[in-house]
């Protein structure tokens, strides 16, 4: 009759555990901890890895990750190179490819300037479409027209540290620029949206200048770097092989040409941040189990200290099935608890860094880390209680009674 009214009766098993952690609170805590710190660290770095990840994705992206830019590889035949050099009618053959949305073309000359001495600058020539191909910000002024750019008129736009030097106690917008022999005007001044830390043409004292105007100053309309950007990233390989071959079929047979784009690069940066994301999340996955085994030796010497009380439970009717539940309840509860109070506190800790982390990065939540940091916690209390909650259903009522 006992037997049956203890498995009618469950929530007397819940109750039983319930009272059983509360009498243990110091241990039960210690235990809870474990899981807390696990799958706190677990939506932590999960969030940090992606937003992380989704960050440098997004600069690479700014910088142009639908880009193919194209230069000319220099031969030791100057006669024969200077006919193989990119011209004006490269870039706009390169613009009729129907893949194509835009194309621009730079040509760079190192000039000398005065600011605290005479230092070394690069003046480019840059022609139509090279702001909205290259993203750059005009933090003060404006960019060139469409008048100045197709009449080459004196003017310049200059990089921020080369303003700051050249024009470090005035308003350099309207100011002469001195530059090798040219008397520029400043209109504007300028930076990368994102930086290529010198790894394209823009270097960080540089004079953007119209290209009409370069082609005067130097008697020529070479290009040396020519843009072309796609429809979408995933058009981006067709479109650098339908350039190569464009050019090679303008040019002769031993002109060499150097296409490149950044899909690679935006390719390994996809799978860096995919690792990064799974060795974190084994880390936190070896935490959690780390933790596990500390629940699993807590109820291992529970189930020894309470021999005797199984005993009594087991000699009065509680089943084997009872007994178990009763232990995995209490695994159950001290991992569940540590989930959801790691979790709010992930939460929380996000919420609170989002007012110190610079603008223009996000740091959201990510849901799934939370819902996993929830699965895993909580079942590694179930998986690892599970061999004391066992062994304690196992224990027969006579030996049990004579355990002291």
């Amino acid at each position: 009759m006992l037997k049956k009214l203890h498995d009618l009766l469950p929530g007397d098993t819940w109750k039983v555990a319930v009272d059983t952690l509360s009498a243990h609170k110091v241990r039960t805590l210690l235990s809870t901890m474990g899981i807390l710190v696990g799958s706190a660290s677990m939506v932590l770095v999960v969030t940090a890895s992606l937003s992380g990840g989704r960050y440098v994705l997004e600069q690479i992206e700014s910088v142009g990750s639908n880009l193919v830019y194209t230069e000319h590889v220099k031969t030791g035949d100057r006669a024969s190179a200077l006919g193989d050099e990119l011209s004006l009618s490269d870039m706009e053959a390169v613009r009729a490819i129907p893949a194509v949305v835009e194309v621009a073309g730079t040509r760079t000359v190192p000039m000398t300037v005065i600011a605290g001495g005479e230092r070394g600058v690069t003046l480019i020539g840059v022609t139509d479409g090279y702001q909205r191909i290259r993203h750059l910000v005009v933090s003060r002024g404006r960019y060139f027209d469409s008048d100045e750019l197709a009449s080459g008129v004196k003017v310049t736009l200059l990089t921020e540290h080369l303003a700051n030097l050249m024009f470090p106690e005035q308003d350099p917008i309207g100011a002469i620029a001195r530059v090798g022999d040219l008397r520029l005007t400043v209109i504007g001044i300028f930076r990368e949206r994102v930086s290529t830390f010198g790894l394209s043409e823009i270097q960080r004292e540089s004079v953007l200048v119209p290209f009409r105007l370069m082609r005067t100053f130097t008697g020529s309309e070479l290009i040396g770097l020519l843009y072309a950007q796609a429809t979408s990233p995933d058009a981006v390989p067709a479109v650098a092989r339908d350039v190569s071959q464009l050019l090679s079929s303008r040019h002769r047979s031993g002109a060499r040409y150097q296409t490149d784009n950044l899909a690679g690069l935006l390719a390994t940066a996809r799978k860096v941040s995919t690792a990064l994301t799974v060795t974190l999340l084994a880390v936190s996955l070896i935490a959690l189990s780390v933790s596990g085994i500390g629940i699993m030796n807590v109820m291992l010497v529970t189930v020894t200290e309470r021999t005797r009380e199984i005993g009594i439970r087991k000699s009065v009717g509680a089943s084997r099935r009872t007994i178990l539940a009763q232990f995995l309840i209490e695994a159950g509860l001290i991992s569940g608890v540590g989930a959801v109070t790691g979790v709010v506190l992930a939460v929380i800790t996000l919420v609170l860094i989002r007012s110190f982390i610079p603008v223009g990065v996000s740091l959201p939540v990510s849901g799934w880390s939370v819902v996993l940091a929830l699965v895993v916690s909580s079942s590694i209390g179930v998986v690892f209680g599970y061999l004391p909650a066992r062994r304690a259903a196992d224990l027969q009522p006579v030996d049990a009674l004579r355990y002291e």
